[in-house]
């Protein structure tokens, strides 16, 4: 009988030690799961608010090229796209019928300075004949007048070759502004008719500088005024473009431009900014994104934007509490600053502590062993 009592008694004390043992590892297992999380305080500093709204480019300068007379193309001296400078030939239109109009009008011009060289003698022939009464004063009075014809015949003369000249010079088509070409609307040996209307032929697109043109709201440009303290001078004197979503480098524009009335139909002013474009990289008719500055902020709260987290509700960043408990905060947000720190425009005080980074290990209501940062 004392074999079994034995037995049991040895089972009890095993079973004890077990739970025991079990209960202390539980404990320590507890102890480590606190994970250590970098945590750290909003930056508070002040900043320059911002407000982006959406744009296009144009060139500083379009210009069609249009055809002025009548013939076959006989020259195209560009390929299309080229760049061109200003007073380079781009088409030649058969000369030949208004270099024969020129020589024409040239010898028109001959003919009628002849006649008044010869009005001229005679008048003055008669002039000295009447002073011995050899004439009449009719006859004088007659030869008078031939000079003035005459004369007025040359000023005729003059003018139809200045005409002829001018419409020759229309053969030879040259580019008005330094820019690039668009495709081309004749080719070499095509008939253009320029006579009656001007034709198309190409465009010249000066694409340095170039233009930003935007829309604000017209509470917006009031805001500006009132902000600017300087009411003959409402714009701001620098504002940014950016291209792709940020893919290409920010570009500084001033800006020149804002329209006198308030379109009715959208409750918008239009304003312009102009930047400087060397590389001609940028292209008339991009689309862009203007980021124009309208005020400050002395003590604006920032975190780094890769310290949030986004879900239906917006933004959110993990809390960690004086207990250094997690909690979830949906925060309200503004602008990028620094291509880096986000502007906290409400959800998260100065003096809190937030979770820097590693997002996905914590959770609410979590015990953390928080790392400043």
């Amino acid at each position: 009988m004392k074999t079994p009592n034995f037995i049991l008694l040895s089972i009890t004390t095993l079973s004890m030690m077990f739970l025991f043992s079990c209960d202390n590892k539980g404990k320590k297992t507890a102890t480590a799961e606190i994970p250590k999380i970098s945590v750290a305080k909003p930056y508070v500093m002040p900043i320059v608010l911002h407000k982006d709204y959406p744009g296009y480019l144009q060139a500083s300068n379009i210009i069609n090229v249009v055809g002025r007379v009548s013939g076959y193309v006989t020259k195209q001296n560009f390929s299309s796209g080229q760049y061109v400078n200003a007073g380079d030939l781009l088409y030649i239109i058969d000369p030949s019928i208004y270099e024969n109009q020129v020589n024409q009008a040239k010898a028109n011009l001959h003919s009628a300075e002849a006649s008044l060289d010869y009005y001229e003698n005679n008048y003055n022939r008669m002039l000295e004949a009447s002073k011995s009464d050899a004439i009449s004063q009719i006859d004088l009075i007659q030869a008078e007048t031939n000079v003035r014809t005459a004369k007025a015949n040359v000023e005729n003369a003059k003018a139809a070759l200045k005409t002829a000249e001018k419409t020759l010079s229309y053969c030879y088509i040259k580019a008005p502004i330094p820019g690039n070409v668009s495709t081309s609307g004749a080719s070499e040996g095509e008939y253009v008719d320029g006579s009656a209307s001007p034709i198309l032929l190409t465009t010249i697109y000066n694409n340095n500088p170039m233009f930003a043109y935007f829309n604000i709201e017209d509470n917006q440009y009031l805001a500006m005024k009132v902000a600017s303290k300087d009411w003959d001078s409402p714009l701001p004197k620098k504002v940014y473009i950016n291209m792709q979503e940020g893919m290409f480098p920010k570009i500084e524009a001033t800006p020149n431009y804002i329209s006198p009335y308030v379109n009715l139909k959208t409750g918008t002013l239009m304003l312009r900014a102009v930047f400087d474009n060397d590389n001609s990289d940028l292209k008339s008719g991009m689309y862009c994104t203007v980021s124009l500055p309208y005020g400050e902020n002395e003590n604006a709260v920032l975190i780094p934007d890769a310290s949030t987290g986004t879900d239906q509700l917006g933004r959110y960043v993990y809390v960690v509490d004086k207990n250094n408990e997690v909690s979830y905060r949906h925060i309200e947000v503004g602008e990028i600053i620094n291509d880096s720190l986000i502007h906290v425009t409400a959800g998260l005080s100065p003096d809190e502590r937030f979770v820097t980074k590693a997002l996905l290990k914590v959770r609410v209501g979590m015990k953390v062993e928080p790392i400043n940062q």
